[in-house]
């Protein structure tokens, strides 16, 4: 057909074909005649074209921005031509041009005004106005802006006939980034909430946590304070799009994802089976003050941007107890109510510092001393870079968290609400260091976090700090290696005025008592003793992204780093101050990323800073002797050590809110290869043992009975029914290799060393078909799976290299043989290492179509189709179908496929198509066969019932007559 060789926008009316040529020109093509009924001619090109319902007029949208309306009986030209976003010259001169209208839509309404529906058309004065949809109803027109560009839009009416009263209701719109629907039916054209999860990566995705077979009642509970909280300006209809069907298959468990995100929103996912459904937004950063222009200081020296990006989660799910800590240093400890309160956030501030004591050695070396206070500050930035802040009055930062929280009471939602804030502070002028590892019981009342200096534990029942200790602090007389004595910690004034080992104050005297070591080399002396082997640095496996700077120069040498060590080739940089969780200085960062990650002598780090990287609550046996488990906390650090502290609660859960808690070092040491990422207890039968929790009770119910102010606590988990017995087993993995030891003999019974030549980035104890093992994920790909206690290797499969450090932050293990990371910045990636999962599979998978009978077409009266005038509806069938043109000749060739043919072949040669392929030819054999039966059992019917009916007569013929009258 001649119209189809050039770019045409095409409308189909059948019997009736509206073409819209670039070029101006508008065919009317008849599907039956086979000949162009109308033509058109404008001066400016065509986008789309739309119809009118009756056929008497149609509408073209124009690249000058211009709509143009036509009739049919008069096509010479339009009978209205508008530009409605066009501004209206004085001299009645013809409006100005616009963008070009892309498409266009005209939909008729039986009561009121006809919808003109289009996108684009806006005028040239703004040029950084967003992407448009312009509803015109009458005289009112509407312009909804939209956040992404606009793909395509289609409107939705009660009828799918042309020829009718279309009514429409809803329109939708496919954006670059969203898919919005918006409501016709109402006035202020509100949009339909979206129940699919389009903005899960409405801010980038941080940290992920997945949790499977949790408790049934949290989902539910979950989306009706999450259906609470709900953007006001919503359509209060249903959402109009309906079509495909979940099956959730065998599957009864629930999962649930939790998602941390760069502004500091955490989103609970429902994804039980293969489902993804939100169910509740919490925003941690409504805690903090909101920063004005100019401040934030502090804050920007750890981090560049994002203050409140989440950086670790730790969710209880039976006690709904939340906790996050942010990439400021902080942490936020949340409880679960179903009512608002109207309350004042309860906040601490923690001390957290690196405790290295200076050293004076006996060398007469005089540092000279600062001609004028001139120099000191150009000084001060060659020695030490940003590390050491000196303000501008010349005083060092002190006791300043880096965000400011909210002082006045605030409204908190029903929901997840903030019960306390935990803030590291400044210390001499050095940031606070960001957290490494985070860990929270809700039967003991504690939470525990560490970083780099050291770790804290904080009572957040009492609101009072317990520990704040440094790593090396923490061994006590336990400590492994061998130290050199330390000298008395100067005064606060000595401190102030010396940075790195210098005298920084004008007015000081020169050090005459002997050379000032700096802080690497104090570290390294105290750290490494005669009997001491050479260590690692600590910032490697577990905090592999706690270590990075959060400057564009760090962030490049440490995926120079990696690329060199590991094989990376590719790496996204806007992950860069996502992955940066660490502040280091200059100094520190040149020495310790020019080092390889090998235990040679050639690796050790200046930077001595023993990182907390695992953190575990657990009712274990602390020493040797003990007779009976009791409160610990497990400590891994980077190092490969693990230490256990003791906690010594009230002896009634009465006095838990007066008397005091301790915690204190038992003495026990255990050591492993690189840095320790996880722990695990099993009872004496070899059965995972959970950590205590508190069932959860609303705080701020108005049944203010006995019942519901006592605590109800689950002090052993409930699937072992046996007694603990008198000893256990402790499994802890490292980046290296996994061990299990004996408890309270400390033996060592089974270890494992899972990789030497690469690390482990994540590693969980998870149960398996009423079992239990250790899942691990390394960074070379391989996914692996040891049995516990005897960490037999079940499974090693090379399965997804980590090309990007977003996979590497986001990957987690959960129960049931499932694990997820973030594929991309929008794509959630789940995975299934158990069989049962895999043999259930077709069986959740959901259908995306259901069918749907199609409305049908109103009642044409006979004058209404006599004096009319309008165009009927047809199909392919009546326009192209044997119904209407008739069944072809006889005499006219036609097309049998063959077997011998090139489908035939390739089908043949393909396994099991070929197999599909040789059935099809013999069942259509079987059917010729078949058909031929058919058509000689006809005829010897027919030959039968012939000869009956011969037979019959004959018997008629002759009944009545003699023998002799033959």
């Amino acid at each position: 057909m001649p119209f189809l060789s050039e770019s045409i926008i095409v409308f189909v009316s059948l019997p009736q074909l509206l073409i819209g040529y670039e070029n101006g020109t508008v065919v009317l093509w008849d599907l039956r005649s086979k000949r162009a009924d109308l033509r058109a001619y404008y001066d400016e090109a065509i986008h789309s074209v739309a119809w009118h319902h009756e056929g008497k007029q149609f509408m073209c949208s124009h690249s000058d921005g211009s709509l143009t309306l036509w009739n049919l009986k008069s096509p010479n030209r339009p009978f209205q031509t508008t530009i409605p976003h066009g501004k209206i010259q004085r001299d009645g001169k013809k409006p100005e041009s616009c963008k070009p209208i892309l498409k266009v839509e005209y939909k008729t309404c039986k009561n009121s005004e006809p919808f003109v529906i289009f996108s684009g058309g806006l005028s040239y004065d703004k040029a950084c106005r967003r992407p448009s949809l312009t509803i015109m109803h009458g005289k009112a027109i509407t312009v909804l802006e939209m956040d992404h560009p606009i793909v395509d839009f289609l409107t939705l009416c009660e009828t799918p006939y042309p020829n009718e009263f279309q009514e429409p209701y809803a329109v939708v719109v496919l954006l670059e980034k969203d898919l919005i629907v918006v409501d016709l039916t109402q006035s202020n054209f509100p949009i339909f909430e979206n129940p699919y999860p389009i903005d899960i990566h409405e801010s980038p995705v941080t940290c992920t946590e997945y949790f499977a077979d949790c408790p049934p009642d949290l989902i539910p509970v979950l989306y009706s304070v999450g259906a609470k909280h709900k953007k006001q300006g919503y359509s209060n209809k249903e959402w109009p799009i309906s079509g495909g069907a979940w099956n959730l298959g065998a599957q009864t468990y629930p999962e649930i994802i939790i998602t941390g995100h760069a502004d500091g929103s955490v989103k609970f996912w429902d994804a039980s089976a293969i489902t993804l459904q939100m169910l509740y937004k919490l925003k941690t950063s409504k805690v903090f003050e909101k920063q004005k222009l100019g401040e934030g200081k502090a804050t920007a020296e750890i981090v560049e941007e994002d203050p409140f990006a989440v950086q670790m989660m730790y969710w209880c799910p039976e006690s709904r107890i939340f906790c996050v800590a942010g990439v400021s240093a902080y942490v936020v400890v949340y409880r679960f109510s179903k009512h608002e309160v109207n309350t004042e956030i309860a906040s601490l501030e923690v001390r957290l510092q690196y405790e290295v004591e200076d050293i004076i050695t006996p060398e007469p070396e005089i540092i000279p001393q600062f001609p004028d206070a001139s120099s000191q500050i150009p000084s001060l930035k060659s020695l030490s870079g940003s590390t050491n802040t000196v303000a501008c009055e010349g005083m060092m930062k002190d006791s300043i968290p880096c965000l400011s929280v909210k002082t006045r009471p605030v409204r908190m939602p029903p929901g997840y609400q903030a019960d306390l804030v935990i803030q590291l502070v400044w210390v001499d002028g050095e940031p606070p260091q960001q957290i490494t590892s985070l860990a929270v019981n809700s039967a003991y009342g504690l939470v525990a976090f560490g970083n780099c200096n050291g770790l804290a534990v904080v009572d957040f029942m009492q609101k009072t700090v317990l520990l704040s200790m440094g790593t090396l602090d923490l061994y006590g007389s336990s400590d492994p290696y061998q130290r050199q004595p330390r000298s008395p910690r100067k005064s606060k004034q000595f401190a102030a005025d010396h940075v790195n080992g210098h005298c920084t104050s004008p007015t000081s005297q020169s050090c005459s008592a002997g050379k000032r070591l700096s802080s690497a080399d104090v570290s390294k002396a105290n750290r490494r003793g005669p009997g001491r082997p050479p260590f690692r640095k600590a910032q490697s496996a577990a905090c592999m992204e706690i270590s990075l700077p959060v400057t564009t120069e760090g962030y490049i040498s440490r995926r120079a780093m990696l690329q060199q060590l590991h094989g990376i080739s590719t790496f996204s940089h806007d992950e860069r101050h996502y992955t940066a969780h660490t502040w280091m200085n200059k100094e520190n960062r040149e020495n310790s990323f020019s080092r390889s990650r090998s235990s040679s002598v050639s690796s050790i780090d200046r930077d001595s800073k023993e990182a907390i990287t695992a953190l575990y609550f657990m009712e274990s046996f602390a020493r040797k002797n003990d007779s009976a488990v009791s409160p610990c906390l497990w400590v891994g650090t980077g190092l490969g050590m693990v230490l256990i502290l003791s906690l010594n609660l009230p002896a009634s859960d009465d006095l838990r809110q007066s008397e005091p808690v301790m915690v204190s070092p038992s003495g026990t040491v255990l050591t492993l290869k690189g840095a320790v990422l996880t722990f695990a207890c099993l009872d004496c039968v070899g059965t995972l043992t959970h950590p205590p929790y508190e069932v959860w009770r609303d705080p701020h119910s108005a049944d203010d009975g006995e019942k519901t102010r006592k605590r109800k606590l689950v002090m052993h988990s409930p699937s072992s029914s046996q007694d603990m017995g008198d000893h256990q087993f402790a499994v802890i993995c490292s980046e290296k290799q996994a061990k299990v030891f004996s408890l309270p003999s400390q033996t060592c019974l089974y270890v494992h060393n899972i990789t030497e030549t690469s690390f482990l980035l994540r590693a969980d104890v998870v149960t398996l078909c009423n079992s239990v093992c250790l899942a691990c994920f390394c960074a070379n790909g391989h996914i692996m799976t040891l049995s516990l206690p005897s960490l037999r290797p079940l499974l090693d499969i090379n399965y997804l290299p980590v090309t990007d450090m977003r996979i590497a932050r986001t990957f987690c293990f959960t129960n049931e043989g499932q694990a997820l990371y973030l594929s991309s910045p929008t794509e959630i990636q789940r995975l299934t290492y158990s069989q049962e999962m895999c043999d259930n599979l077709q069986d959740m998978l959901g259908d995306l179509f259901t069918p749907v009978e199609t409305p049908e077409a109103q009642n044409r009266g006979f004058l209404k189709g006599l004096f009319g005038g309008s165009g009927q509806a047809f199909d392919r069938e009546e326009l192209f179908g044997e119904a209407t043109a008739g069944k072809a000749s006889r005499s006219l060739a036609q097309h049998i496929p063959g077997s011998g043919g090139i489908e035939g072949m390739r089908g043949a040669a393909g396994g099991v198509i070929g197999d599909l392929t040789r059935a099809r030819i013999a069942l259509d054999e079987r059917g010729q066969k078949l058909g031929e039966l058919d058509e000689r059992t006809a005829s010897m019917m027919a030959s039968a019932e012939a000869f009956s009916k011969h037979a019959h007569e004959v018997m008629l013929k002759y009944k009545d007559k003699k023998w002799y009258q033959f």
